[in-house]
């Protein structure tokens, strides 16, 4: 029997937030709360919560560059689902994590799992770090040697919540949010992986969202923690 060939999730691939990306963010939600340093920390990636685990997947030797740009195929985004039209950030946070740890080589093609993720990007660039998001996508090689072994994964979120110290910095300063309307969301679920031959497994997954939700406006992604943070 083949052995597996590693997926991908967020846990493992270690993209953490662009410069550029970690100060916009840190500009609207933390340089307004620099009384709390446990925001602080969780969004420069300090934070000192558990990650999920990480087996499934090793780094790739090259990951996606940071300028990598999500391609706009012809055939759409293949099994990547469109966003939901949600208003409530823990809920989107939700759909989001579900949406990234789903993928599906047989109908998928790279290109088209970057294009459908990036729909789900806040269009606001000042906010929007793609890097870290785009950065959770093998690189052409392995993403073909995947497609090889019809592997794909589905997921289920058990849970969303705000983690402690944001929930503190928005009781201690409550109007702070009201510039960006990013708020931090982590995620808890599972992540099932299969492949020819009925082969398969399932795994905890855990992430750490930055999720953009204006009044009157659906929620976006902006971003995903290097670390997660409960």
């Amino acid at each position: 029997m083949r052995k597996r060939l590693p997926s991908f999730s967020l846990s493992s691939y270690g993209a953490g937030w662009s410069a550029k990306g970690r100060i916009a963010i840190a500009a609207c939600v933390v340089a307004v709360l620099l009384s709390i340093a446990g925001i602080v920390a969780l969004m420069t990636g300090s934070g000192n919560g558990r990650q999920a685990p990480d087996t499934a997947v090793p780094a790739p030797a090259d990951s996606p560059s940071s300028s990598e740009a999500a391609p706009k195929p012809s055939s759409g985004s293949g099994s990547v689902p469109k966003p939901p039209q949600i208003s409530e950030p823990v809920t989107y946070a939700k759909a989001a994590a579900q949406m990234l740890w789903s993928y599906d080589t047989r109908d998928t093609s790279r290109d088209q799992q970057l294009a459908g993720m990036r729909s789900w990007m806040t269009t606001e660039t000042k906010y929007a770090d793609w890097t870290s998001v785009s950065g959770q996508v093998p690189d052409p090689v392995l993403w073909s040697r995947m497609a090889d072994q019809d592997q794909h994964a589905t997921a289920g979120v058990a849970e969303g919540h705000y983690p402690s110290a944001f929930k503190q910095a928005l009781t201690e300063d409550p109007s702070a949010i009201t510039e960006a309307y990013i708020y931090v969301v982590t995620v808890n679920g599972k992540q099932h992986i299969g492949w020819k031959k009925h082969g398969g497994g399932t795994e905890a997954r855990a992430v750490t969202l930055a999720v953009q939700c204006r009044p009157g406006h659906d929620c976006s992604l902006a971003a995903l923690a290097p670390q997660v943070t409960q």
